[in-house]
């Protein structure tokens, strides 16, 4: 659905609920700056926190900025699968290009069930979906032989693999190869090993503060200068890991903050950065000349 990196937009708040203003600041900034995809209301995007008419406001809102300049993919994944369809329905009929459906959490169904929940979701729209295998967030791993069987279906184009085990992925991407099924990293730290693997990209937290960077490693990796690519990863790759030094998307927003991109503002049980991880932080982006 697209080949480089797709953003996986942080929502800015104020004092008073979502920050429109920023958020059409940051899509803006994004478009400019390479990404080639935009991710609405992903784990980054802060979507459990929000209420269902702040999310569609948000979902509705990129849309139209993004105005079709780049693929916009909504986020829709639902422990319940009534409810990622109706949230998959919803979307879809807002103009979303595609979807990101992460697998069902906290009740931690069998690989059976995993089968039966994205077809079952698959059924109810037209649009592309893309699997999110995150079993860190989710407590569920989507196994390569169901990313295999569910490859099948028509409409089901890519995985977005986060599960951060290699083996896996390189299984993954071993069993998709000529089935029309993309692999993109969900992983900053790991994309440049994953496009070796033949992912189309990655769906990044980075690009959020570094979208130019990030397109670039990818790019100059599809262009054949392995080596700039390299050299690239390898001279962000501090920045990649301390945007994880909390959970995401903590350290994202902190990082955004600074350039000015968003207030600091985060949705409860998310808190701010803490102390030491925020100097952390400041460390690596005045090195980089952030």
């Amino acid at each position: 659905m697209f080949k480089g990196v797709g953003t996986a937009l942080i929502t800015p708040f104020n004092e008073n609920g979502i920050d429109l203003e920023s958020y059409e600041k940051l899509i803006e900034f994004e478009i400019k700056n390479g990404a080639q995809a935009l991710i609405v209301c992903g784990t980054t995007g802060e979507p459990a926190t929000m209420t269902k008419t702040e999310k569609d406001s948000v979902i509705s809102t990129a849309i139209e900025i993004i105005n079709k300049r780049v693929p916009s993919i909504v986020g829709t994944g639902a422990n319940s699968t009534a409810t990622a369809i109706a949230n998959s329905i919803e979307a879809e009929k807002m103009g979303a290009d595609g979807l990101l459906v992460v697998t069902p959490y906290y009740n931690k169904c069998t690989q059976k069930g995993l089968v039966a929940h994205y077809k079952a979701i698959a059924e109810s729209v037209d649009a592309p979906i893309f699997l999110y295998n995150v079993p860190g967030r989710t407590g569920v791993n989507v196994l390569p032989e169901t990313v295999k069987e569910l490859s099948c279906v028509k409409n089901i184009v890519a995985i977005k693999e986060a599960s951060g085990n290699m083996a896996q992925v390189m299984e993954v991407a071993r069993i998709i190869e000529g089935t029309g099924m993309s692999l993109y990293s969900g992983d900053d730290a790991l994309t440049l090993p994953m496009l070796a693997l033949g992912a189309k990209g990655v769906i990044s937290v980075a690009s959020n503060v570094i979208p130019s960077v990030m397109s670039d490693i990818v790019s100059l990796y599809f262009s054949g200068d392995v080596e700039k690519s390299r050299a690239l990863h390898f001279k962000y790759l501090p920045l990649m890991t301390a945007l994880f030094v909390e959970t995401n998307p903590i350290p994202v927003k902190y990082a955004a903050s600074k350039l000015g991109l968003c207030k600091n503002i985060l949705r409860m049980p998310l808190t701010t950065i803490e102390k030491e991880h925020a100097a952390k932080l400041d460390a690596v982006m005045k090195e980089l000349g952030l």
